[in-house]
């Protein structure tokens, strides 16, 4: 697929490089922009749903990082447990909670810091973000596949990925770099690192991925059905969703 179709942001930094939205903004106005120069359509494909809203509507007015306060954060984890950082969470905002699972230390530990920096919800900043105007003029289709056949769909993959090597590239990443790197936190990665370190086996390892990914997709769907812009179709009459974006272009090719 990458070879009959350009690909971008993809391998685009080193695993130890932290990533986060507004790196993405960047990096991906300097791909649109150039994918637009060369007279090329932009396709903006999948992605975390806080990613996307801030490619359409800029940055969100919460305020940045702060490194005195993660360390705080993280230190309370290895002391009292991730869990008493999600309770605290739902009790100050309980919106953001119901959207970040109890097991997301990265998205916990951001809306906490966002409470202690300003004292207001990161779930109201996201509010107020939501009704800014586009950045781009989009198209957003979204496919509504059947949840029974999205879950069985989320347990092949993780088989075919494990049979082409994912384990493979977990155990390469942890002989390079640190277990605390960004992305070895991720859902997936996160759960056969500990499988490599002999602390779970792969067989529970799996399991954990696949229920966790369907909880995950789960979460994407409720956020994204927020969203009125989004066109919903079924996946199979492509000939439908192909008029539709031809209609958006124009009538031109894609």
């Amino acid at each position: 697929m990458r070879k009959e179709i350009p690909h971008h942001l993809v391998d685009s930094v080193s695993p130890a490089e932290n990533f986060d939205a507004n790196r993405f903004l960047t990096l991906a106005d300097e791909a649109i922009a150039d994918i637009t120069r060369r007279g090329k359509k932009v396709l903006v494909i999948g992605g975390t749903g806080m990613y996307l809203r801030m490619l359409l509507k800029g940055h969100c007015e919460a305020p940045g990082r702060d490194e005195e306060i993660r360390k705080e954060l993280r230190e309370r984890i290895e002391k009292e447990g991730l869990a008493s950082l999600y309770r605290d969470l739902r009790k100050i905002d309980l919106p953001s909670a119901k959207t970040i699972h109890p097991n997301d230390p990265i998205r916990i530990v951001r809306a906490l810091e966002v409470w202690k920096l300003t004292g207001i919800p990161l779930s109201e900043f996201h509010e107020r973000h939501h009704f800014q105007e586009n950045r781009y003029m989009a198209l957003q289709i979204g496919l509504n596949v059947d949840r029974e056949i999205l879950y069985a769909n989320i347990n092949a993959r993780v088989d075919i990925m494990m049979e082409q090597g994912w384990f493979q590239e977990v155990q390469n990443l942890l002989q390079k770099y640190s277990e605390k790197i960004q992305p070895m936190r991720s859902l997936g990665y996160r759960e056969l690192a500990l499988a490599f370190q002999k602390k779970v086996s792969l067989e529970e390892a799996i399991n954990q991925i696949k229920k966790k990914t369907r909880h995950f997709a789960k979460r994407q769907l409720t956020w994204f059905r927020s969203d009125p812009s989004i066109l919903w179709y079924p996946p199979d009459p492509k000939r439908s969703i192909e008029m539709e974006i031809k209609n958006f272009f124009g009538g031109s090719d894609v």
